[in-house]
């Protein structure tokens, strides 16, 4: 504590206000509140500065409601996957692809085994925090390519040989150095998720669609216009979507017949 200064406070803003903006805020609200009351305690007052937050120390705290926009945008695609296929990591690198890809929510694919992939078919099977059954998508030939070259060490497709329950875990570390390498502003692994929903409207992707790969609950507006639809019309929109994604990184993908399943429609 009686190392806690101007100088130090600032510095702690300004370093956590560029990935965590409404973190930083938070936290500076907390220690403001802690720090005014170590001020009115005979036992601390002699150890702190009570002016240690000073103008200049405020000035740099993020402000309410500037936080900008947690999504990739179209041009950031072919910097973005770059870093990412760079990551020394295959397992964390297949991950991330596919988020972007699937627009699943993170716990979502962390969770995929071997046994919920169908290569056959071209479709694997995803937990769902909305349908207690879970649902099934399609399976796009780019994101199966990354799937069948990863090591089957255990039961998970997203393995990690040091988590304790041997999944992938902690991908965030990963994503934001490739985030930093590819010179990108700071988008969370759910902005992945919103990246998919966002840019699925380049390739005219009906909104029904976009829903049942996400595993969205139709609200009251859109109830009318969604169904349940076959998951070879889901792979058509789907490997449509794959395809432009890829166009837009510059990937240049060889589509090899994996099986005697589903084929995209281009």
């Amino acid at each position: 504590m009686i190392d806690i200064n101007a100088d130090v406070l600032e510095h702690w803003q300004t370093l956590e206000s560029e990935t965590r903006a409404t973190s930083a805020r938070h936290g500076f609200v907390l220690f403001r509140t802690f720090w005014n009351w170590c001020a009115e305690q005979k036992a601390y007052q002699s150890i702190i500065d009570p002016l240690a937050i000073t103008k200049e120390v405020r000035a740099v705290v993020p402000k309410a409601g500037t936080k900008k926009a947690d999504v990739l945008q179209r041009v950031h695609l072919k910097d973005w996957f770059e870093a990412v296929r760079n990551l020394s990591n295959p397992v964390i690198a297949a991950y991330l692809q596919g988020l972007l890809l699937t627009g699943a929510r993170r716990e979502e694919l962390a969770e995929l085994k071997w046994s919920d992939v169908d290569f056959k078919l071209g479709a694997m099977w995803l937990k769902d925090k909305v349908d207690d059954e879970g649902r099934m998508i399609p399976l796009p030939p780019y994101l199966a390519s990354l799937i069948t070259g990863l090591p089957r060490r255990n039961e998970w497709v997203f393995s990690s040989p040091n988590a304790a329950d041997g999944k992938l875990a902690e991908p965030r570390i990963a994503h934001n150095r490739a985030l930093d390498a590819a010179g990108l502003e700071h988008v969370t692994l759910h902005g992945l998720r919103r990246t998919f929903a966002s840019l699925a409207e380049w390739v005219e992707m009906p909104v029904g669609v976009v829903a049942q790969i996400m595993g969205h609950k139709p609200n009251a507006t859109a109830e009318k216009h969604y169904k349940t639809r076959p998951l070879e019309l889901l792979a058509i929109w789907h490997g449509k979507y794959e395809a432009w994604i890829l166009e837009q990184a510059s990937i240049e993908f060889a589509q090899v017949e994996l099986s005697q399943g589903l084929r995209v429609i281009k």
